[in-house]
């Protein structure tokens, strides 16, 4: 066996053309598309490189097939946030049914990230955004990947946890149908929040996209950023975020809560658009894109995606939770008919007030990832990720 860093436009190919041959007989794996995978490497389009470097590699078998990909990177600002010891990350893991290839490319992530001063390695995540490439799938192979959301063989759990890796947390993507009654418990929450006339819930209004942006970083820097698991966001990625799913958004999914005009609690969905890039083979040339259109705006998606739920600390406790949901009901349950479907995703098994959310909204778990840590240094305790308070 032989690894090679990437470097070259075939070794490129190669590491974008693995998972194509791996799953090309497994029913429920969707190709990425390229340029998706490609923008995590790319320091023009990945903000991350401003803070930190990232590298990949493809192992190829003695007779110069590539057997396996992976990608080991370290990002400076969250090096040493929650954590114990300094540590980096591994991702974009593909790999034949072989341990001895598969430690190869473990022991290769190892080895650059002790150079630049690691003690640990979590895995398999991205290098950048935490709701992408995040976790590997160990539960709910029977079901479709949603978008830019890791899909594996259920072998590489085996892989993973023989090297030595543990589970640092769970990511769970809850299920349910659109249509299935909702816990009374949420009415009485909305209609106690209902009794104070300064909150107002509803979608998002046509004039109001352009300060979605801001909207996201009000909430979320309130209600998330300060936990030390969670990155800060800054109204510029806010902004490249909504630009990005701009081309999928529909208002009749976005619902915030205001408080005297000011939002401070949100409930965020998109159309899961893996439903209709499946289509497209990876890639988004210019038939892909008449594909895209056409899925899109005839074919149409049956399935919405929850993307970020959060409240503002000082609302917590008060129903706002409940109040959203009900909002959310009242028009895709009568009015905006097209869902069938949702899916809730990236649910920390260490944040137990949103799993209670989400249970009471009758969803159940459709679909477990594994966040991994690999301490170099197994003699030091292994302590999992914080529960939230």
């Amino acid at each position: 066996m032989r690894i090679v860093e990437v470097s070259t436009p075939r070794e490129v190919r190669d590491f974008l053309d693995l998972p194509v041959s791996l799953y090309k007989k497994e029913p429920h794996w969707i190709r990425p598309l390229d340029q998706d995978i490609e923008a995590v490497f790319d320091p023009k389009k990945n903000h991350a490189f401003r803070h930190g470097e990232c590298t990949r590699w493809v192992l190829y078998d003695d007779a110069g097939k590539p057997i396996g990909r992976v990608a080991a990177f370290v990002n400076r600002k969250t090096v040493h946030k929650g954590n114990d010891q300094p540590t980096g990350g591994m991702g974009f893991f593909e790999c034949i049914d072989d341990q001895t290839a598969a430690f190869t490319l473990f022991d290769q992530c190892k080895s650059w990230l002790q150079a630049r001063g690691m003690e640990a390695m979590d895995g398999p995540i991205n290098f950048g955004s935490r709701d992408r490439w995040w976790g590997l799938l160990v539960e709910g192979f029977d079901r479709e990947p949603a978008y830019q959301c890791n899909y594996n063989f259920p072998y590489y759990q085996k892989l993973f946890e023989a090297y030595g890796f543990k589970v640092y947390f769970y990511q769970l993507t809850f299920g349910r149908k659109v249509l299935d009654p909702l816990s009374e418990r949420l009415a009485y929450k909305a209609e106690l929040v209902a009794r104070d006339p300064d909150y107002e819930f509803r979608y998002l209004r046509r004039d109001e996209l352009k300060k979605l942006p801001e909207y996201i970083v009000s909430v979320y820097s309130r209600a998330w950023s300060n936990r030390s698991e969670n990155p800060e966001i800054s109204l510029p990625q806010a902004q490249r975020l909504v630009k990005q799913m701009k081309p999928i958004l529909d208002r009749k999914l976005l619902y915030f809560g205001f408080y005297k005009g000011e939002p401070v609690a949100m409930y965020l969905s998109v159309p899961e658009v893996n439903q209709i890039l499946k289509h497209v083979n990876g890639k988004l040339d210019w038939i892909g894109k008449l594909k895209f259109l056409w899925h899109r705006y005839v074919k149409g998606n049956t399935k919405a995606l929850g993307v970020l739920f959060g409240v503002a600390p000082e609302h917590q406790g008060k129903g706002l939770d409940g109040a959203l949901v009900m909002t959310a009901a009242q028009v895709l349950q009568h009015q905006q008919t097209a869902y069938k479907e949702y899916e809730m995703n990236w649910i920390g098994d260490f944040n137990p007030k949103m799993i209670r959310v989400v249970e009471q909204v009758g969803a159940s778990v459709v679909k477990r990832h594994a966040t991994y840590r690999k301490l170099f240094d197994e003699s030091k305790p292994f302590r999992r990720a914080p529960v939230l308070g």
